[in-house]
């Protein structure tokens, strides 16, 4: 609340003296009120959390969900209460869902499937980008600065750079390794705050 209430005497001080960042403040109210709204449960809920968590669509995650620092939501769902690692960066498309137990159909106590689960880890690396509607199943490594294509279906590994999409999900190609590595040491990340300088900043 009270980051809230200092963003709210900000924007008052610019309308006041400095009309050029009118756009940029009126958006990091409205994310810093997103965020509150639908990133309520994950706030609630998870494990850990990071800095700058920003979350502008309805999601949740289990108790044994870790979430590194300036991860972007825009509408996950987390089912099942395996352990789940969300790196640095993560940007995520509309609807993903992210189920982190199976029944155990081996071995359990009828049939088709037993009455307990089996868990495996979840963990997404840094700089991972999900389009929507993706869906991640247990067991599943998605390496640093992959690409998920929409619609895809993942499981098992993922490695680093790769962009792969289908169901299940298949690696077509690879990003610029050079090109990435370069932004990284210039430390030229993708935040909230910066998308909406960039994006909201223009006059106009």
């Amino acid at each position: 609340m009270k980051k809230l209430l200092t963003e709210i005497s900000k924007i008052l001080t610019i309308f006041i003296f400095n009309k050029s960042k009118r756009r940029i403040q009126r958006y990091m109210i409205r994310r810093a009120l997103w965020t509150k709204y639908y990133g309520k449960q994950v706030i609630k809920t998870a494990k850990s959390i990071g800095k700058d968590f920003y979350c502008s669509g309805r999601s949740t995650v289990n108790k044994n969900t870790i979430i590194k620092d300036y991860v972007c939501f825009n509408g996950l769902t987390v089912a099942g209460s395996g352990n789940i690692t969300i790196g640095s960066y993560f940007h995520s498309g509309v609807e993903i869902m992210i189920i982190a137990q199976n029944h155990n159909y081996d071995s359990g106590d009828f049939i088709p499937y037993g009455t307990d689960y089996v868990y495996k880890d979840i963990v997404i690396e840094d700089f991972v980008w999900l389009g929507s509607r993706v869906t991640i199943l247990p067991g599943t490594h998605i390496g640093e600065e992959a690409i998920i294509q929409a619609g895809s279906v993942v499981h098992g590994e993922i490695p680093p750079y790769a962009i792969a999409g289908g169901n299940p999900a298949k690696v077509f190609k690879y990003r610029n390794i050079e090109h990435f590595k370069n932004l990284k040491e210039r430390k030229k990340f993708l935040t909230a705050k910066v998308y909406c300088e960039k994006v909201y900043g223009k006059e106009g």
